[in-house]
């Protein structure tokens, strides 16, 4: 079985191909019988998935996974318990379960990949969802220390308010293009005024 358009996606990390080449060879590979089990690199499958926030999809491959193999390679294990954490959105648990195993030389970069990516995505969550929120809060969201945390997020421009150890939200200006030019409202408005009278 030949693994090496994973090995070299991941030597050029490549992250968000990895899901699709595991998919297009696994197919490949079953599609010839070959028992494929034993060797499949399921981690990397799964890191694949959670790069691209594609949860169900990692289920499946889950659920598909043989019991031998969940149970003699614990870093297939390991990849899981990042799941289920992103499963019932358990923020500060995706850290902890990234940090939580000694990650393979293989996996290593792409589970640093896959955290970085992470925090983008919660920062965004951050943006869009609160106005004010907590030091503590924000560290747990962000997955580092408070002083870590603080100090990312005013480099985005937000504010902190020591005494109540509160940070407030920079919303970004948001360009808005108005979506019918003024020819094009009044020629409307003069076609409905034809047709009421």
């Amino acid at each position: 079985m030949d693994l090496s358009p994973v090995t070299d996606a991941l030597a050029v990390k490549s992250f968000d191909k990895i899901a699709d080449i595991c998919d297009t060879l696994m197919l490949q590979v079953a599609a010839e019988g070959i028992s494929f089990h034993d060797d499949w690199p399921y981690a990397i499958h799964l890191l694949g998935y959670f790069y691209l926030d594609d949860c169900d999809s990692a289920r499946f491959l889950w659920k598909t996974i043989p019991t031998s193999v969940k149970e003699s390679k614990p870093e297939v294990a390991a990849a899981w318990r990042i799941g289920q954490k992103l499963w019932t959105r358990d923020y500060a648990g995706v850290y902890e379960a990234i940090r939580g195993f000694d990650w393979s030389q293989d996996a290593k970069d792409m589970v640093a990949a896959f955290s970085d990516v992470y925090t983008k995505r919660m920062f965004q969550l951050l943006l869009s969802a609160y106005s004010t929120i907590t030091i503590r809060y924000l560290a747990l969201f962000l997955g580092m220390t408070e002083d870590d945390a603080t100090t990312y997020v005013v480099e985005k421009g937000w504010t902190v308010d020591a005494a109540s150890q509160m940070v407030t939200v920079k919303k970004q200006a948001i360009n808005r293009e108005p979506k019918v030019d003024s020819s094009k409202l009044q020629r409307l408005t003069e076609y409905v005024f034809h047709l009421e009278h």
